[in-house]
């Protein structure tokens, strides 16, 4: 009995530890596309005085590529993205679509973009994200289910904050 409680002593002391790294590259990851960024601007201020508008354009789009790569980064770092995608191998039967639709047809949603109230009433909610291991909503949002796809919303502006496509089977 005593080498079973050591041995969970010891699982629970060295689970931090072994969870650190993975923060700790995507702090390093985060880092490294900040310079990137930084890198990208300087050579897009460098085009703008010295180079051609075809160099111009390839340095714009260059920058907007090293903000995009942050901003999907960060956004993957907050919300723990992969965390659902195990969860769903192993529990099929709970993300099974089953017999639900809406009496609107299926429109593709993307973040930012403003939709009307009917799309994120109160009977679409989910009511527990953490069952389907979604991160939880804050503030004024709620998790939207709209056919397979599930839907971040800020119900009070009516406006798309994430969008996880072809969430249920």
């Amino acid at each position: 009995m005593r080498k079973i409680i050591l041995a969970a002593l010891a699982a629970t002391v060295a689970l931090p530890a072994v969870a650190t790294p993975a923060m700790a590259q995507s702090r390093h990851e985060l880092r490294r596309d900040r310079q990137d960024i930084r890198e990208e601007r300087r050579e897009y201020r460098q085009a703008l005085r010295y180079g051609s508008p075809r160099d111009i354009r390839e340095e714009r789009r260059e920058l907007n590529r090293a903000r995009w790569e942050y901003r999907q980064n960060l956004r993957e770092r907050a919300w723990g993205r992969n965390d659902w995608r195990a969860y769903r191998q192993g529990h099929r039967n709970l993300y099974a679509r089953g017999n639900w639709n809406a009496p609107f047809r299926y429109q593709s949603f993307r973040p930012g973009l403003a939709i009307g109230r009917p799309y994120y009433a109160q009977r679409y909610w989910i009511a527990d994200p953490g069952r389907y291991r979604l991160p939880p909503a804050r503030g004024a949002q709620r998790w939207v289910r709209h056919y397979n796809d599930v839907v971040l919303v800020d119900y009070r502006r009516g406006r798309v904050v994430d969008v996880i496509r072809n969430f249920y089977w």
